[in-house]
């Protein structure tokens, strides 16, 4: 029931194929980093709202918490699928490079600019990224959401607060997350930045 209510949440921001034409990845002089141009995705579309911005976090929250109830009541490979469904429902990989850097990600994959690394990261499985272990398959079970800003801005968007994740313990790991968000040519809601970490700890 869980998964088909994520993937019912998330079917409001899905709008266009996975791997659908947009925007291209355009290279700077070095060729040492990647830039997206999402200038062109949606000139004339609605501004994005609160209550459009509070809708995409929740169904963040309800896929991760489906991906791991999956993950246990069928394995890896069921928990790839729908990882892969919820990244391309949510993200913006089919616009171009993401600017995603995960929680518990770090040294020369600390940056998930691909679909293929933000997938490993949530599943593990790819022996590219063999330091991933699968976060979404950390056995969360619920999620809370506590909103310090949102700030809007036309066609995209931007929230940066505390995400409480509980698991299948009852232990609870805050993150920090700031996600961005921008609206596609078909009016969906793309995931364009997520930014994740553990909060500072002086000790």
């Amino acid at each position: 029931m869980r998964k088909t209510l994520a993937l019912a949440g998330l079917a409001a921001l899905l709008a266009v194929p996975a791997h659908a034409a947009g925007p291209a990845a355009i290279p700077n002089a070095s060729d040492s980093y990647a830039v997206a141009n999402l200038a062109p995705v949606a000139p004339a579309a609605a501004p994005i709202t609160v209550a459009e911005v509070e809708a995409a976090q929740r169904a963040w929250g309800d896929a991760l918490v489906s991906i791991a109830t999956e993950y246990k009541a069928n394995g890896q490979a069921a928990a790839t699928r729908l990882a892969g469904e919820v990244l391309d429902a949510a993200y913006g990989y089919n616009l171009g490079p993401v600017a995603f850097k995960p929680t518990l990600a770090s040294g020369d994959t600390t940056f998930r600019t691909t679909r293929e690394g933000a997938l490993a990261y949530f599943v593990g499985g790819n022996a590219r990224f063999a330091e991933d272990t699968g976060f979404a398959l950390k056995g969360w079970r619920a999620y809370e959401i506590d909103n310090a800003a949102i700030v809007l801005n036309g066609n995209t968007a931007i929230s940066t607060g505390n995400v409480m994740l509980t698991n299948d313990k009852g232990e609870v790991t805050t993150v920090n997350k700031t996600w961005g968000w921008v609206r596609d040519a078909n009016g969906a809601l793309r995931i364009v930045l997520h930014h994740s970490s553990l909060p500072y700890d002086a000790d």
